[in-house]
């Protein structure tokens, strides 16, 4: 059955790369003619790369490529094989005599799932981008997905499987599209019913404890390790915007985080969203609306990463999936 994917975009392209001896890996979007681009970050503890050029007001308005890693901070190394691979397609920013790919990037802490000494590095990177494609990219526990894990608020060994999830929807010949990568601290929130799909387990670990009722009546969350957390994500549309309205979409994306997420932008998450517009629809139908279709497919893209997430065991580490519960 055909599904929506961020590759619905015209000019996007997806690929992922997961390392076989742990789950862990990256994700890299490509907009191989460039695109406007802009972020917001609402998390307390990013791990991030050139998000400064992208203020509205820095000179550089187009980017690449975007990379989303495993790894925490080790992760971002990726980047590096994201502009070697773009380099040698001939893509990248005029500089002189050569072409500097522009890749701005987000990582997530997924270190606690297995051996925490492989990251995704350039190599990782640079094998993402080999498997790019404007297919619908593979959704679950795949690319920045692979190691991702929700609802720790009382402990990783009361938490769930999360992954990586993509979704579009298309308003008068216009397509915004998102891809995230949810390893999120809360639970995940199904928007239509308002209740947790994945999370927080009960301590017998057979049902959800619905995180955001459970500290309103005063269960202690367990101490946290700062930035061990973090969702991440880029949205993409067709529609011709600048390079403020990129940065203005980025922001109206998180409201999907908060929709799909609770609790959301904590302390030690560093939830960071990148915004891309390709202009290839010639268009916009306004930022309102945009800002509107913005926030429901990264709202989707979240219920769908933990949808397709798939149930692991890590050592001594069991994290169910939404489907096992």
């Amino acid at each position: 059955m055909d599904r929506s994917a961020i590759t619905d975009v015209a000019g996007i392209e997806v690929g992922h790369f997961t390392d076989p001896r742990r789950p862990t890996g990256c994700t890299v979007v490509i907009a191989r003619e460039g695109a406007i681009a802009g972020v917001d970050v609402r998390g307390a503890a990013p791990g991030t790369r050139e998000t400064d050029l992208l203020a509205p007001t820095n000179l550089v308005d187009r980017v690449h490529g975007i990379l989303l890693a495993g790894g925490s901070a080790w992760g971002l190394d990726a980047a590096t094989g994201v502009v070697r691979w773009l380099e040698e397609q001939g893509v990248g920013f005029p500089v002189g005599p050569v072409l500097l790919p522009i890749v701005p990037g987000a990582v997530l802490f997924d270190l606690l799932v297995g051996d925490a000494t492989i990251r995704p590095d350039a190599a990782a990177g640079y094998g993402a981008c080999e498997s790019a494609s404007a297919s619908a990219p593979a959704e679950g526990n795949v690319g920045a997905g692979a190691g991702a894990v929700v609802g720790k608020i009382f402990g990783i060994e009361r938490a769930m499987k999360g992954g990586i999830g993509t979704a579009s929807v298309t308003v008068d010949g216009v397509t915004v599209g998102a891809l995230i990568a949810c390893n999120a601290l809360g639970d995940v929130i199904d928007p239509q019913s308002g209740l947790p799909i994945a999370g927080a387990r009960t301590t017998d670990g057979k049902a959800l404890v619905d995180t955001r009722r459970a500290l309103l009546r005063g269960e202690a969350p367990k101490p946290l390790l700062a930035g061990t957390n973090t969702t991440i994500g880029v949205i993409a549309t067709d529609a011709v915007i600048t390079k403020a309205q990129a940065s203005r979409l980025a922001t109206m994306g998180h409201d999907g985080l908060a929709r799909s997420i609770n609790p959301v932008h904590t302390m030690s998450d560093g939830d960071t969203l990148f915004a891309l517009g390709t202009g290839r629809a010639g268009k916009s139908p306004g930022m309102m609306v945009l800002g509107t279709m913005a926030a429901e497919v990264v709202a989707l893209a979240v219920v769908r990463a933990v949808r397709a997430a798939r149930s692991i065991t890590a050592g001594k580490l069991y994290l169910p999936a939404a489907a096992d519960l």
